[in-house]
Order: structure tokens, then C-alpha cells, then sequence
């Protein structure tokens, strides 16, 4: 099973100078619980965003640069190698960024979408794809209102994709 994990406003922005835009300390405490003890496969900018391995995770890192290390991850030349590298997980996430997540979808790989949609829109230079429903069927929702620790109402929802 491979999911794409993402965290998304209203007009599908992921970021902006390569950070997150909105700080959902729900939707981190979502990831850590769902990702953890998995693979994780993200592209170069996504991990130096964050700016080391997540603990308890198999960090995957995607670059086309051959000669890239980062201590404590694995390397990666393409999507598709690191899936390959991970492929005794039964549950592999893919967390970003764009183009990871645009590459993947394209190239049909994920089994499920599992979104935290912020009810807000935002000023990104990053965009989610868009979700087709005629490709993907939202199977669970969970909503929630804004509160003293989370600034903005916010969404967890899961997709699968439609059999052909």
C-alpha cells in the first residue's frame, strides 16, 4: 500500500519559500501516529525542510543528484527506486514535495490520498495536484474547528482510489 500524505488549504497550497505556511499541531500529531515505524519517501527540498530524519521512520530521500548523502536516510534516484527500496513495508507514505507528489499521481503509484485539508486559502509558490473523482473516492472525513492550539477549521480525509 503506498499513500500519499499531504497537508493542503482550500486552493491546494502546500508551501512557500519551502516551509509550511500554517502551523496544525493536530495535523503533525495525525502524521507522526500514521507515519511512523514506515518508510517515508520525500524529495531533497522536502528534507532539508524539515531538516533531518523523522525518528521511527525509514527516511527515503528522492534527488536526481547521484553524489547526495545525508546521514541516517537512504538515497534514491527516482520514484520509482524508492519505492523499490521500500517495498517490504506494507505501508509506504510519500510526503512531498510537489513534484514528488505530481510525479506520483501522474504515474498512477498511490493506492490512497490521506489529506489534512485547511479550511483557508493561502499565498504559496507550491501546489497540490488536483484530486479527480473520477480517480480517487473519498471513503472517510473527519472535521474540525478551529481552537486555541490549531489557528484555522481543518479536515482529515482519506481517499482510495477507484478500481477500473
Amino acid at each position: 500500500m503506498i499513500t500519499i500524505i499531504a497537508a493542503i488549504a482550500k486552493n491546494n497550497a502546500l508551501g512557500k519559500n519551502n516551509d509550511l505556511i500554517w502551523h496544525l499541531p493536530a495535523d503533525l500529531k495525525r502524521f507522526k501516529k500514521v507515519t511512523t515505524g514506515h518508510h517515508i519517501l520525500m524529495g531533497r527540498n522536502t528534507f532539508e525542510s524539515i531538516g533531518r530524519p523523522l525518528p521511527n521512520r525509514t527516511t527515503i530521500i528522492i534527488t536526481k543528484n547521484e553524489n547526495y548523502v545525508q546521514e541516517g536516510c537512504l538515497i534514491a534516484n527516482s520514484v520509482e527506486q524508492a519505492i523499490e527500496m521500500a517495498h517490504e513495508d506494507n505501508q509506504i507514505f510519500i510526503i512531498g514535495g510537489a513534484q514528488v507528489y505530481e510525479y506520483a499521481m501522474k504515474h498512477d503509484f498511490a493506492d490512497a490520498l490521506d489529506i489534512t485539508l485547511v479550511h483557508h486559502e493561502f499565498d504559496a509558490d507550491v501546489y497540490f495536484p488536483e484530486i479527480d473523482p473520477s480517480i480517487w473516492e473519498r471513503v472517510e472525513r473527519e472535521d474540525f474547528i478551529a481552537d486555541e492550539k490549531n489557528k484555522f477549521d481543518y479536515s482529515f480525509i482519506r481517499y482510495k482510489k477507484i478500481a477500473n
